[in-house]
């Protein structure tokens, strides 16, 4: 994203030579530097930050007793309530007793601000982004939205307005924007000035209460935007309309030819896998440094490098692009990262050895790392993949999944130590003394001690990064050092019964932890995020039928039938169609939470919701699920897509408060909706026939066109996007289809031999010639497929036919067969 500087006048207006703004002017002198990144504050004139407190280190603990004393004072009586009271966010409700008068993002709040005619002031918040995030949050509740003074000011001079990220992404990224356009960076909470009209004046991120250090603090900067308002409003209200407007120029890209330049995508893909190479790292396993974030795209654009490879003959090269990615997924499953004894991965490690997690658990997290190690699983078929794959989803079955069958969003890093605690603390519920593993283990804890290296002083020692400020002394984060295999052979046991031990151990720590006060749950249903996770859930429950047969599973592992993961994943996409999609519209809502959100749908939405149905119905699915994402393609195209310039749009564009609409390529926690779009679409192109078909590879190359030099220059930033450019890319993409009875056996076994194999080349479909709906959709939507399904139904059999390049391969009608029909060398183009 570029990083504009703008030429406005901004400054003059905040900073005149009056003596009340002199202690401002000397810390906004271009002989200032940076001291310490906790505090920003930026005008748009300027091309240095300013910091707060600098070596100054807040401790967090103190910083949480403090949030949750006052918790708990609200909750026995409340002096004051705001319209906060009636939103559904969790996050908003925390702030609906504040003294300050909150509205919440709307027309209601626009409208006071122009009755009034005063200058708007915006905090936005995010709940997964980190837990420095997390604290800065809690200090400036704490330090500001609750001291009655401040309020005073905010209620008389200001309209205020505090929004939830999560339910709000558009309005987020607006104003993030513009706060990282003016210095190159941000953070939450987002803190920005506005006038009426919605156009930023001011922004920046934590502002501590009290001028502090020779810095300003709070009150000094509301005082100073009050006076500026009413004094130089011209100027301010002119440079925060340039900034809009320099804004949308830069973020609408457009593509000058709508189509994408020869070998773009081989070369992308490349330079990708070479990128990630370079930063990988051979002793911890991961693609970066510490902290370190799953970040799942990059797995998968590895694991299809390996692929390509694999197929053109290089199998030298192949095999250490696939070693990459095997060492570093078992890093991170073997760390303190995933939870050993509950199941599912946090957020994030400090460290650089995948130990010492923010403790938060995500929703896009676990679909997204679900997917990587089914497909990991589908290449090697060693269960230890299989194994984290059902771990991270039984723990989504378990805890985070609601009545109706919608998937929460997530659950936070802090907990109360004990029920009669009145503090919270990081990792309370996750982390164990040695002692506590003694006592509840009982006389295998020496062994489980010795495999999950557990020590009486606390085991957060193997970085100076995971504990500097020693919160977790005398604590241990269970990690993996060594093999069970290696362990077991230690000891002299077999390995069967080592891991039986490991088992008992974990489920009687499982049991105990159970009575511990359990850390928050998100319950939000966020769209996107069940795109995701329906995504993993429906793909598992037909990958892992290739588990060897009597494979034997542990807690937190639940060794399900693989069929059940296909009814979690029907049953999340049915509550989104029921509670979130109107079905005359055909558009979908953001979230839900006691009913829908007021945000429309976003792109990521849509293009994470298709591909989630477009899994369910590949795997098995009722091929309503594929009509549906067909229709959900219709409504994306029309509400986001770009038709003269090319791409999507991330906002529909039909709510004036939101001033800006990004087209966003960036593939990171989150994959883009551009990157997942791409890789729809080429789905899509491939089951349909016809101007459809030719349509969606149309926009999906002008897409593509759009960021052409990103994938050519920064590659890395969009490796789900060079992995979608390169599908695209293929001459003819490779399609099963199953023609036979859908509630047999056999048609079960047919199934799961066709996504048998790693191939994100292939699309299945399936057809019932005796089901009139079926034949009548296909007739419709891809004529061929019915003369198929005429031509070789047999009664009592389920037969596959493997095309590509025009051509159909004769059909067979035995799960090895088909397997090693899918095995065979692709034809080349």
């Amino acid at each position: 994203m570029a990083v504009l500087r703008f030429k406005s006048s901004l400054s003059t207006a905040f900073f005149s030579s009056s003596s009340s703004f002199d202690s401002l002017s000397y810390f906004l002198s271009p002989s200032r530097k940076p001291a310490f990144p906790f505090f920003h504050l930026r005008f748009s004139s300027l091309s240095q930050t300013f910091s707060l407190f600098p070596g100054r280190h807040i401790h967090t603990l103190k910083i949480l007793a403090m949030a949750e004393r006052s918790t708990k004072t609200a909750s026995q009586s409340h002096k004051y309530t705001n319209r906060l009271a009636a939103e559904h966010s969790p996050y908003l409700l925390q702030h609906a007793h504040n003294p300050v008068d909150w509205y919440p993002w709307g027309e209601e709040a626009f409208s006071e601000a122009r009755k009034r005619d005063v200058p708007i002031f915006l905090s936005m918040f995010v709940v997964s982004d980190g837990w420095k995030v997390l604290v800065r949050c809690h200090v400036m509740e704490v330090e500001s939205f609750e001291n009655e003074g401040i309020a005073k000011l905010l209620n008389d001079w200001f309209v205020s307005i505090k929004a939830d990220r999560e339910e709000r992404p558009d309005v987020d990224k607006v104003y993030m924007t513009y706060v990282q356009a003016l210095y190159g960076g941000g953070g939450w909470p987002l803190s920005v000035f506005l006038s009426p009209d919605l156009k930023p004046l001011m922004g920046g991120t934590y502002f501590p209460p009290d001028d502090k250090y020779g810095r300003p603090g709070f009150k000094t900067v509301l005082r100073k935007v009050k006076d500026a308002w009413e004094t130089k409003r011209d100027v301010l209200v002119k440079s925060g309309a340039f900034a809009i407007e320099q804004l949308s120029e830069a973020l609408s890209a457009t593509a000058s030819s709508n189509k994408l330049a020869d070998g773009t995508p081989q070369q992308a893909l490349h330079l990708c896998a070479e990128q990630l190479a370079g930063n990988y790292d051979p002793e911890h396993g991961g693609f970066g440094s510490a902290p370190k974030f799953p970040r799942p795209v990059e797995i998968q654009l590895m694991l299809y490098h390996y692929k390509k490879l694999e197929e053109s003959g290089k199998s030298g090269e192949a095999n250490e692009n696939l070693k990459m990615v095997t060492f570093s997924l078992q890093c991170m499953a073997r760390g303190g990262i995933h939870d050993h004894v509950g199941g599912g991965f946090h957020r994030y490690s400090v460290d650089e050895c995948w130990h010492v997690p923010h403790f938060e658990k995500m929703l896009y997290d676990q679909g997204q790392l679900a997917s990587v190690y089914l497909d990991v699983f589908s290449i090697s078929k060693d269960v230890f993949y299989s194994c984290v794959s059902r771990d991270i989803l039984d723990y989504l079955r378990r805890d985070m999944i609601g009545p109706e069958g919608e998937i929460f969003s997530a659950e936070d890093a802090d907990s109360a130590e004990s029920e009669d605690s009145t503090r919270k603390k990081e990792g309370s519920f996750y982390i164990w003394t040695s002692k506590e593993i003694e006592d509840i283990v009982g006389e295998h804890a020496p062994l489980f001690k010795d495999h999950y290296y557990i020590k009486r002083s606390g085991n957060c020692d193997l970085s100076r990064m995971s504990d500097p400020h020693n919160e977790f002394k005398g604590k241990n984060v269970p990690i993996e050092r060594n093999s069970a295999f290696a362990m077991a052979s230690k000891l002299g046991i077999p390995v069967e019964e080592y891991l039986d031990i490991l088992g008992t151990c974990r489920q009687k720590l499982f049991d105990v932890r159970l009575n511990r006060p359990r850390p928050h749950l998100d319950d939000k249903v966020i769209v996107s995020w069940n795109g995701l996770a329906i995504s993993s859930f429906a793909r598992a429950s037909k990958i892992l039928k290739s588990e060897a047969e009597g494979t034997k599973f542990h807690l937190p592992v639940v060794g399900c039938d693989p069929k059940e993961y296909m009814e979690v994943a029907e049953r999340a996409a049915s509550f989104i169609r029921k509670q979130l999609y109107d079905e005359h519209t055909h558009r979908l809502q953001h979230s839900f939470r006691n009913g829908p959100s007021k945000a429309p749908g976003f792109l990521d939405d849509y293009a994470f919701l298709i591909s989630g149905l477009l899994d369910i119905y590949e795997c098995g699915g009722n091929t309503n699920w594929l009509v549906w994402a067909i229709d959900l393609q219709d409504t994306q195209d029309e509400l986001f897509l770009d038709k003269e310039g090319g791409g999507y749009f991330n906002t529909p564009g039909e709510d004036p408060s939101v001033l800006l609409r990004v087209k966003e390529d960036h593939d990171g926690a989150e994959p883009s909706g551009n990157s997942v779009s791409v890789i729809n679409l080429v789905r899509l192109a491939s089951m349909v026939a016809g101007s459809r078909s030719e349509r969606y590879r149309r926009n999906a190359e002008h897409l593509l066109a759009v960021f052409e030099t990103r994938l050519k220059e920064m590659a890395m930033a969009v490796p789900l996007m060079c992995f979608g450019a390169d599908i695209f890319s293929v001459p003819s993409r490779k399609q099963v289809v199953l023609v036979g009875h859908k509630s047999s056996v056999e048609f079960e076994d047919m199934l799961a031999a066709a996504h048998s194999e790693y191939d994100p080349n292939r699309s299945v479909i399936h057809i019932d010639p005796t089901k009139t709906e079926e034949m009548e959709f296909w007739e419709a939507t891809n004529s061929s497929i019915v003369l198929m399904a005429k031509n070789n139904f047999v009664p009592d059999k389920v037969v596959a036919l493997v095309c590509q390049n025009f051509t159909c391969s004769p059909p067979v009608g035995d799960p090895t067969a088909l397997k090693a029909r899918l095995c065979l060398k692709p034809t080349s183009s």
